[in-house]
């Protein structure tokens, strides 16, 4: 990200994930191990609700309903899913 012309004199810590090949080569109980560790920990957070959305309600691929419609069926069923995945705390 760094070696972009647009983000070449941004002052930012880029928490971008190693690629596996070279995940694999580095100590399993090394520090640069813990940090990227953390970083899919919270990417598989992120991500974990769109494979509800995606899978158990079947929205894979948008329709072309016009950005309105679309957005608000996005929100319903992230509605859903946070109603889901409260489910298995209660």
């Amino acid at each position: 990200m760094g070696k972009r012309e647009e983000n070449r004199n941004a002052v930012v810590d880029w928490q971008v994930a190693m690629k596996p090949g070279e995940r694999r080569k580095l100590e399993k109980t090394g520090p640069e191990e813990a940090a990227e560790k953390r970083k899919a920990s919270v990417r598989a957070k992120v991500e974990h609700p769109f494979l509800y959305v995606k899978r158990h309600f079947g929205y894979a691929k948008v329709r072309y309903r016009g950005l309105w419609k679309n957005t608000q069926r996005i929100a319903v069923l992230l509605g859903f899913t946070n109603l889901l995945i409260a489910g298995r705390y209660a």
